[in-house]
């Protein structure tokens, strides 16, 4: 009985070393694959019996040990969109399961939930982001107007390539300090322009003319050469400073807006509050309410009337943008997917999570470095980057296999020696055998 046990027990051998040389030969094979996780090879021993006086071989049974929570080396990337984890977690992706052509190439997807670490994504035909895997990133969207995130639901990200639509300018913001004793050869009126868009894009120009009427005291005359009504002169307003206003303000600040004429029309005296004038033009497609800002009342936050003989502009702003094409999508270390366009504005289109695991060693293993959710891996927890114990995106990289080669080759000499020894055994044992049935002759 022991010598067929021999050699039952030194053929499960063969088998587990068999498996182990598979295990490291996928390995091996994988060591530069993105995204890749070893597997490594357990051994269990199986007994059919041991007693104080008696032990009968049993067999070696091999079985993988998945290496899913073991990061890879971080490098860096020629592609812009790809993206790496540092800490736990994968990210979602989904798989086509066609490409419907007669619709025009949009694919549609599997309802299965796929999870990986290969982050080498591009933009393919469709603007979607996949990988090298063809696996499509999965992200939430994002209200392009709020930014408001929506997180109730994952869905592959496609990158639209549309133009930005143009956006009317209603704010104008200046931030300058008129002299409190302007030279004698300053000439007045003082003038700053400001280029401003009409809701097709266009491009105009609103010029400020300020005028000093006493110490602490002028008057702003808007001007918009490009009114369709003929009359670029779109009002007055006259601005007083410190206690000359009447109001409680630090001297040289704003205290008052007033006496407004034409179509503006001025703010109330606050303290602390907005110091503003509204005017409205006509470029061409209807009127156009534009606040001219001017910081807050008695603070230097904006217009100022501080020591000096010539005017000081600081800065003067509006948030009106002409049309722009499409140029480029980027990504953020929050997970944000950017898309960027040729009028120097941008929109963050969607957001990437990272899915955590309380077991990912027991997630299931599939193609192309991807993974599926099992009772034993638990229920995915889906979440923002670098929260709740969710690993950090790092732009502009990828992670590399967690394989390392000189561990490999270490473990596939074992196994070569261990594959050798149970081989022997074998022959041995069957030697044994053979004379054993050669006593009967």
């Amino acid at each position: 009985m022991s010598l067929f046990g021999s050699m039952n027990t030194a053929i499960s051998g063969l088998t587990a070393q068999a498996a182990a040389f598979s295990n490291i030969s996928d390995d091996v094979a994988n060591s530069q694959t993105v995204g890749f996780k070893r597997v490594d090879t357990s051994f269990s021993d199986f007994l059919t019996a041991s007693t104080a006086t008696v032990n009968e071989s049993g067999a070696v049974i091999a079985t993988p040990d998945y290496v899913n929570d073991v990061q890879g080396t971080i490098a860096q990337t020629d592609h812009p969109l790809g993206m790496a984890i540092t800490g736990e977690g994968f990210f979602a992706v989904s798989e086509a399961t066609s490409n419907n052509a007669a619709a025009g190439g949009t694919p549609t997807f599997s309802t299965q939930q796929y999870y990986t670490r290969a982050g080498d994504f591009t933009l393919d035909k469709n603007g979607y982001m996949v990988n090298s895997a063809d696996q499509y990133l999965n992200g939430w969207s994002v209200d392009p107007t709020t930014g408001q995130v929506d997180r109730n639901d994952l869905a592959p990200i496609q990158v639209s390539q549309s133009v930005y639509n143009p956006v009317a300018t209603s704010q104008v913001t200046l931030a300058a300090n008129l002299p409190a004793t302007p030279a004698a050869s300053t000439t007045m009126p003082i003038s700053s322009q400001v280029t401003v868009y009409d809701s097709l894009g266009t491009q105009h120009t609103v010029t400020l003319n300020w005028t000093q009427n006493a110490d602490s005291d002028w008057t702003v005359d808007v001007q918009v050469p490009g009114d369709t009504s003929g009359n670029s002169d779109r009002g007055t307003a006259e601005v007083q400073f410190g206690a000359l206003s009447g109001n409680n303000v630090p001297e040289g600040t704003v205290g008052l807006v007033g006496n407004a004429t034409g179509t503006v029309s001025a703010s109330s005296y606050s303290a602390n509050g907005p110091a503003s004038l509204t005017f409205t033009t006509n470029l061409g497609e209807g009127n156009q309410a534009i606040t001219l800002n001017l910081g807050d009342y008695g603070g230097s936050n904006g217009l100022t009337q501080f020591a000096g003989t010539n005017y000081s502009l600081h800065g003067l702003t509006q948030n009106g943008v002409p049309p722009g094409s499409y140029s480029s999508v980027t990504t953020t270390s929050a997970g944000d997917i950017v898309v960027n366009y040729g009028n120097g504005q941008s929109r963050t289109i969607a957001r990437v999570p990272i899915v955590t695991f309380n077991s990912p060693d027991s997630l299931q293993r599939q193609n192309g470095q991807a993974f599926t959710a099992t009772i034993g891996s638990g229920t995915p927890n889906t979440q923002d980057a670098g929260t709740n114990g969710a690993g950090d995106i790092v732009t502009g990289s990828v992670e590399q296999s967690n394989v390392d080669i000189a561990t490999e080759f270490s473990k596939l000499i074992v196994a070569q020696q261990a594959y050798s020894a149970n081989t022997k055994v074998v022959t041995t044992a069957n030697d044994l055998l053979q004379q054993t049935i050669n006593m009967k002759t």
